[in-house]
């Protein structure tokens, strides 16, 4: 169900708020004067072309734009990217309580920030982390920008449960640029050097600051994530953090929930869990942070990926592949095949606990046993999250 605001010009009425719903829901939209977007709304939807058409003074807001107008505090942190958001959001926030700051934590990471927006005093500092969703319609900038990376990601509709999706790369990349789009002079952007080029060409107004990895000691797995903690350090130095609290913090920092998280080691084979991995980007970068031999589990829904690359990683690193059934799947075995990597190499299997019995039989001690499928869980698993908890409940059935 989506609710709106119909005004009528007139003081807003809360007993005038009206609802559509089933197959009535995404018509007549005009009659409105607000529309209160949710990021799995698209901005593109036939419902809401007709009403910008046929309304000209109507407004579309969201949760983040009714949050940025409305809070206490203009110290906000927003951290964005293709990957890597959660954890440098996190980060940046064990910085801050490792300082003794008063801090809220919000956006994409599962709280939403105007649970706690009455809260929030002139002098604390929020963090969100926020994805292209969130973003596309966005209207303010925070005073702290954070951008991770830029990888081709939601490019087709693989989640049911959030249809949004972008046209294309471009469309994509401007969405999330929006965080920096509306900055002034005052306020910091914290880049990917890799995007400089990207970043130049739209001008922006605020001081850009390009992060470089850091070599601090963490217990984070995966040294892709020295991206994160360069980018969390650099945030934590522009607000005036010690190095003492940075240096304590990180050290004390650990994965994520399914981001590359050791869930446990039998039989001296290590199983490491990141569901959280949809891009065939970020299951390369898992591969490249073993040097033992690998057995992974890979696969599921189709996000419009290019799994070439992929292929390649695969055939270079992993000794044998568990497929998990998914449209997405069938794109991997066809590039798997074009490079030869042999069937006898790969097993399909169609679900969590045939694939945990296939890996701990094929693996041998020494070896990783990963979870980092490259793409959405959607058909097999709800989303990520059960699929990274299914893994775990069926690695803590095996038997020492």
């Amino acid at each position: 169900i989506i609710l709106f605001l119909q005004t009528g010009g007139q003081r807003a009425d809360l007993n005038k708020i009206g609802w559509r719903s089933e197959d009535y829901f995404n018509k007549e939209l005009y009659v409105f004067d607000y529309l209160f977007r949710s990021p799995g709304w698209p901005l593109d939807c036939p419902g809401i072309k007709e009403a910008v058409k046929k309304n000209k003074k109507i407004i579309i807001s969201s949760p983040m734009n009714i949050f940025f107008s409305l809070c206490e505090t203009k110290n906000i942190i927003s951290v964005s990217g293709t990957k890597g958001k959660g954890t440098t959001a996190s980060l940046i926030a064990a910085i801050l309580r490792q300082s003794k700051k008063r801090f809220f934590l919000g956006g994409n990471i599962g709280i939403a920030p105007l649970a706690f927006l009455e809260k929030i005093k002139k002098n604390d500092w929020v963090i969100l982390e926020l994805s292209s969703f969130q973003l596309e319609d966005l209207k303010f900038s925070p005073k702290i920008a954070v951008i991770t990376n830029l990888y081709k990601e939601h490019l087709a509709p693989a989640d049911p449960h959030n249809p949004n999706y972008h046209k294309n790369y471009k469309s994509y990349w401007l969405a999330k640029y929006n965080l920096i789009n509306w900055q002034k002079k005052g306020d910091v952007a914290v880049i990917n050097p890799k995007l400089k080029s990207k970043i130049i060409r739209l001008k922006a107004q605020s001081k850009i600051i390009y992060f470089k990895n850091s070599n601090l000691d963490s217990g984070l797995v995966g040294e892709y994530y020295r991206e994160n903690i360069g980018a969390a350090v650099t945030v934590a130095k522009v607000i005036g953090i010690s190095e003492n609290n940075i240096k304590l913090a990180v050290k004390n920092f650990k994965n994520l929930e399914h981001r590359l998280e050791l869930v446990r080691e039998v039989k001296k084979i290590s199983y490491y869990d990141n569901s959280f991995s949809t891009t065939p980007e970020s299951t390369i970068l898992d591969l490249k942070s073993f040097k033992q031999n690998i057995v992974l589990l890979l696969g599921g829904a189709d996000k419009g990926a290019d799994f070439k690359l992929l292929a390649k990683e695969i055939k270079k690193r992993v000794k044998l592949t568990v497929l998990l059934a998914g449209v997405g799947t069938d794109r991997i075995i066809k590039e798997l095949d074009k490079i030869s990597y042999l069937p006898i190499q790969r097993r399909l299997v169609f679900s969590m606990k045939e694939a945990v019995k296939v890996a701990s039989r094929q693996a041998s001690a020494g070896d990783v046993v990963l979870l980092s499928t490259a793409c959405a869980s959607f058909g097999m698993f709800k989303n990520y999250k059960e699929r990274g908890n299914l893994f775990q409940q069926e690695v803590k059935k095996l038997s020492d």
